[in-house]
């Protein structure tokens, strides 16, 4: 990828966020299906509740999203992920930090920045028809995520030929296409896509040449919590998956990712704390 001054502030709709240190992202999931914690806070008022204890645990960022996009599932529809997102959404406007809509839909996109929210996290790198119209004219953050395939598919024979290189030329491509669009570089984040469309080797060779795609300058987010590619190499359920889960998120913070999507915020601070400390101590 081509080299440039790295972000050192992300513009995130009412928010400038600095990137001086890792940022931990919440996951809020208002679905039914989602692999680790589907069910759990499908309804608005458990997905409210969960998003606020994410917000005392030091969420930096709390990430909404209506429609799992774990393998296999099943695509949701715009309205009933607008229904299921928006009143969460409206409810946390007073939260405190910026909130973030996981979306592929245009419609809920357009909806959600109607409706005040700060980041849209797509895992099509806005690549369906009118996405790019729908956040171009706002103030939001766009994070651009890698896929291979659909969620319902995208497991089930993951090829590359060499899979850091084209995740980083992808992703290098869909910024470029932004910026044409007069999307600027502070409000532009990139995500390699752990799980999605990746077998295990995948997601290693990822996670250990993350320095590459941070080096080209864009802040990078990465969620590994809880994730398949951690139950492979321990052997534990999704709900078993916390110590693994926090050696991955430190392994992409020591190699320059800027934002960790995580489930367990208060265990996430509490070890970022710790790293912090021994690297700072040097």
């Amino acid at each position: 990828m081509s080299l440039l001054d790295p972000v050192s502030r992300l513009a995130c709709g009412r928010f400038t966020l600095s990137l001086e240190r890792p940022l931990v992202m919440g996951v809020v999931n208002v679905t039914p299906d989602s692999f680790s914690d589907g069910g759990r806070h499908e309804t608005v008022e458990a997905a409210i509740a969960h998003a606020r204890r994410l917000v005392d645990d030091g969420a930096d960022l709390i990430d909404i999203g209506g429609e799992s996009t774990r393998p296999g599932a099943m695509p949701v529809s715009p309205d009933e992920e607008i229904a299921r997102v928006i009143p969460v959404l409206d409810a946390l406007r007073d939260c405190g930090v910026p909130l973030s809509v996981d979306t592929r839909h245009p419609a809920t996109m357009r909806t959600a920045i109607g409706h005040g929210a700060d980041m849209i996290n797509d895992v099509l790198a806005l690549r369906a028809q009118g996405a790019i119209d729908a956040v171009r004219d706002s103030a939001c953050a766009v994070c651009l995520m890698h896929m291979q395939g659909e969620p319902a598919t995208m497991q089930q024979a993951p090829v590359y030929g060499e899979v850091v290189s084209e995740v980083e030329q992808f992703l290098e491509a869909r910024v470029d296409v932004l910026r044409a669009a007069g999307v600027a570089r502070e409000r532009i984040v990139v995500d390699p896509g752990i799980g999605f469309g990746k077998a295990l080797r995948h997601n290693l060779l990822l996670l250990g040449a993350l320095d590459e795609l941070a080096a080209a300058g864009q802040p990078v987010l990465v969620g590994v919590s809880r994730k398949s590619m951690i139950g492979d190499l321990t052997g534990r359920p999704a709900d078993g998956r916390l110590a693994g889960s926090l050696a991955a998120m430190l392994a992409a913070v020591a190699r320059g990712a800027a934002i960790v999507r995580v489930h367990d915020v208060a265990e996430t601070r509490d070890a970022l704390r710790v790293w912090r400390a021994i690297d700072e101590a040097q």
